[in-house]
């Protein structure tokens, strides 16, 4: 029997495929909604679809997902378990950053994606993802460290799997985030129920 959940979660997907709320719909090759399950409680938010994400459908398949792979296997997570998804669900042109009005444009389905799933914590992975939570903000200041928003939310920023391939200082950093997180999941019991917040209440940046 299919969980409500999973129900829930390919209907956004849907919405998602057939959105044309920014112009990033025109260039990709098609949307990538997301991947995994609600049964950990954990939501990872990266930045953007890359090459492989856009021909496949599905994120974190590319280089930096093999990486991904690799941390979640080496702290005992299994990928099917966990959420994944991206700030923008259209990969931007020749894998440049998303506009903020891109990212605004797609806000709408990240708040989405937290009324279906109600994660536990929220691992943001590079800085375009953590500024969604934390604007101004310097992942090189405070990733690694659980924090909360003013609305409750858990937030546990790392860097992005991608940044530390073209940057080898940073895969010792990554895998030490990566650590902290299975330290911080082990030593921090889930809530018995997650509170029922009304999307329109999460407010978040856009």
């Amino acid at each position: 029997m299919q969980d409500a959940h999973d129900i829930d979660l390919r209907l956004v997907a849907d919405e998602i495929r057939a959105c044309t709320a920014c112009p990033l719909h025109r260039s990709a090759r098609q949307a990538v909604p997301g991947d995994g399950s609600a049964d950990s409680g954990i939501f990872f938010l990266g930045e953007a679809p890359g090459y492989h994400e856009d021909l496949q459908g599905k994120p974190f398949v590319g280089a930096a997902g093999q990486f991904l792979d690799e941390l979640l296997a080496g702290i005992g997570l299994d990928r099917r378990k966990v959420f994944i998804t991206n700030v923008v669900r259209h990969r931007p042109p020749e894998n440049r950053d998303p506009l903020p009005e891109e990212i605004s444009a797609c806000h709408m389905w990240l708040l989405r994606h937290l009324e279906v799933l109600q994660p536990r914590v929220i691992v943001t992975l590079g800085r375009h993802a953590m500024g969604k939570f934390f604007p101004g903000e310097s992942i090189s200041r405070i990733h690694g460290k659980p924090r909360k928003t003013a609305d409750g939310l858990l937030i546990f920023p790392v860097y992005h799997p991608a940044a530390a391939l073209h940057q080898p200082a940073l895969r010792d950093a990554l895998h030490a985030d990566f650590a902290a997180l299975a330290l911080f999941l082990a030593t921090t019991p889930p809530t018995k129920e997650p509170e029922e917040k009304p999307v329109e209440q999460i407010t978040l940046f856009g």
